[in-house]
């Protein structure tokens, strides 16, 4: 294990042997960190925060902190999980959960989150998702995996962004954002959906052509959201991605963004 003189490691912290700790970390009590992670020069962590193998996070970070919730009140289950492999750059700010929210704040695998990021309380990032700088995740906010958060987007409380989805820079969201779709704007409109970025990850050109189909019945159609979603339902029931459009609009929680 290398740790800098300088940083303060509390005796109930559990780091694992081949972790780096830079000079000035803070790592609080009920932290565990997995092997393989380095944590740079002035991160904070707070516990309780389990994260796993293979993180860097960069200089200045914060992790575990209070959740920026005023109902909080030390609350018996709050706590932050991290999976494997993320990259979290200087400044980055991530919150644990509440029991209001489930009491977790959780982020998987293979994510890069760029400075100045804010995940809030209670919020759940997929995998393989990429936060350009200054994006902000409200609490209780859903992000899938694969989906990318351009620079200085926010995303309101409780709204769900589907996979593969792309949140334009600037963009202010309001509402859930299905999979496959492009937003921008502020407030954030529909833009078509990410076929770029649906090319990069080997989709397919017909898979590609039957999601243009599903976006077309869901937004320029013009037909109320239960029509389309019947239609999309009927026509395109075999298609594997119409059909997590479909669940994933069975599980909107606010009104769809359209």
């Amino acid at each position: 294990m290398a740790i800098h003189p300088t940083a303060v490691i509390d005796p109930a912290a559990r780091i694992a042997a081949d972790a780096v700790i830079g000079p000035y970390a803070v790592i609080g009590a009920g932290v565990t960190i997995d092997a393989g992670c380095t944590i740079g020069s002035h991160v904070v962590i707070d516990g309780p925060t389990r994260i796993g193998r293979g993180n860097r996070f960069h200089a200045h970070s914060a992790i575990g902190g209070d959740p920026q919730d005023k109902k909080y009140r030390n609350d018996a289950h709050s706590e932050l999980a991290i999976g494997d492999g993320n990259t979290i750059h200087e400044f980055v700010t991530i919150n644990r959960g509440t029991d209001g929210g489930g009491g977790v704040t959780r982020i998987g695998n293979d994510n890069w989150i760029m400075a100045y990021v804010h995940i809030a309380h209670d919020c759940h990032v997929g995998d393989h998702t990429v936060f350009a700088n200054n994006a902000t995740l409200a609490g209780h906010v859903e992000i899938g995996d694969h989906a990318i958060l351009g620079g200085f987007s926010g995303i309101h409380q409780f709204c769900k962004v589907g996979a593969y989805a792309f949140i334009g820079m600037g963009s202010l969201v309001n509402a859930d954002v299905p999979p496959f779709v492009m937003v921008a704007g502020s407030y954030a409109k529909p833009r078509g959906i990410n076929s770029e970025g649906l090319r990069r990850h080997g989709f397919d050109a017909d898979r590609i052509a039957t999601i243009k189909r599903a976006y077309r019945a869901l937004y320029v159609a013009g037909t109320p959201l239960a029509q389309a979603r019947e239609k999309l339902a009927d026509d395109y029931a075999h298609a594997t991605d119409v059909r997590q459009m479909l669940d994933f609009i069975e599980r909107s929680g606010r009104s769809l963004l359209r």
